[in-house]
């Protein structure tokens, strides 16, 4: 298919959006200040580190699967085992594969925002995982177990030659003030710089709505974390693409790959999970994580959105703001 007719059904998903989203070039924070992807990623980035040659080896193995293969990007699709969703099956020995070993069980009455270990990361090793995943609900009253967990979770996954992909949700009844504060950049950007310092490869996030999570936690008397008013001036703006790339920058400055949630499925799928492919791309991201949108829809109509998204991410004219 020609680039030009891909960049033509590209700009068809995105409508009215397409000019915004495709046109911005004066992101707050330079692409030149980041470790964008790219085909030697693993080289270039994960290499110059402590992370041992198996880990090294499994990475590679990711980025070097699939439409994607060797362009630096990620498309990741959640095959899950019936405790937070459900799921067909599995062809371990053809794809690079990664077990997440907690869940929140949605059995407890009421719901509650916790991540309980399912699974070992020995049982991850013995079925050939090339990389573990966890959740840590950031924010929630069990959120320092959690990372205590996950942290000792990631460096036994390392140990053994896996790599270690981390979602960096929050979750605390007080982030929903004016505005749902869970996907503001400035608590989602301090979560993922969380995740990759207690040794996360790659960072899942959503794709941040709003800012000024912060701030609006510490109007009137309270107080809370520690934040710098230039993040909101000089650090981002309110367009979707600089809320994304302080997300990355929080990421160790793209050290670690950013990859945002496709979200929920509904009515405008295809257009939502092209635009968040172009904002992830354009920001500095390194791929989608599509779950819902993909697998709760006939095969044929899966792949399609699938390779819809792909195709952002293999187009030369979405390019890094």
């Amino acid at each position: 298919m020609a680039t030009s007719t891909i960049q033509g059904k590209i700009e068809t998903y995105l409508g009215a959006k397409a000019d915004s989203l495709l046109g911005f070039k004066s992101p707050k924070i330079a692409k030149e200040r980041l470790h964008l992807p790219g085909p030697d990623f693993v080289d270039r980035i994960y290499s110059a580190t402590d992370r041992n040659v198996r880990v090294l080896t499994n990475l590679q193995r990711m980025f070097s699967h699939g439409r994607l293969s060797g362009t630096g990007y990620l498309s990741i699709l959640p095959v899950d085992q019936g405790i937070e969703h459900s799921g067909g099956a599995l062809y371990a020995h053809k794809i690079p594969f990664i077990v997440k070993i907690n869940h929140n069980e949605l059995l407890t009455f009421p719901n509650k925002a916790d991540q309980s270990l399912f699974g070992t990361v020995q049982q991850a090793y013995d079925l050939g995982a090339a990389a573990v995943g966890a959740t840590i609900y950031f924010g929630s009253d069990q959120s320092s177990r959690q990372i205590v967990e996950i942290s000792q979770a990631f460096a036994h996954a390392h140990q053994l030659g896996m790599a270690t992909v981390l979602w960096c949700y929050l979750r605390n009844n007080a982030f929903k003030k004016d505005k749902d504060y869970h996907v503001s950049a400035d608590l989602t950007g301090q979560a993922n710089h969380l995740g990759v310092t207690i040794e996360a490869d790659i960072i899942k996030q959503k794709l941040p709505e709003n800012n000024g999570g912060y701030q609006a936690l510490n109007m009137g008397d309270s107080s809370y974390g520690k934040f710098d008013k230039r993040i909101y001036t000089d650090l981002s703006s309110d367009h979707p693409i600089d809320l994304t790339r302080y997300q990355v920058a929080n990421c160790y400055m793209g050290r670690a790959g950013l990859i945002n949630s496709g979200g929920a499925s509904g009515a405008n799928d295809f257009e939502e999970a092209v635009a968040t492919a172009v904002i992830n791309k354009r920001a500095g991201g390194t791929g989608l994580i599509s779950g819902r949108k993909a697998f709760q829809r006939p095969m044929k109509e899966g792949v399609q959105l699938l390779n819809a998204i792909q195709d952002v991410y293999l187009s030369p004219e979405v390019t890094i703001a």
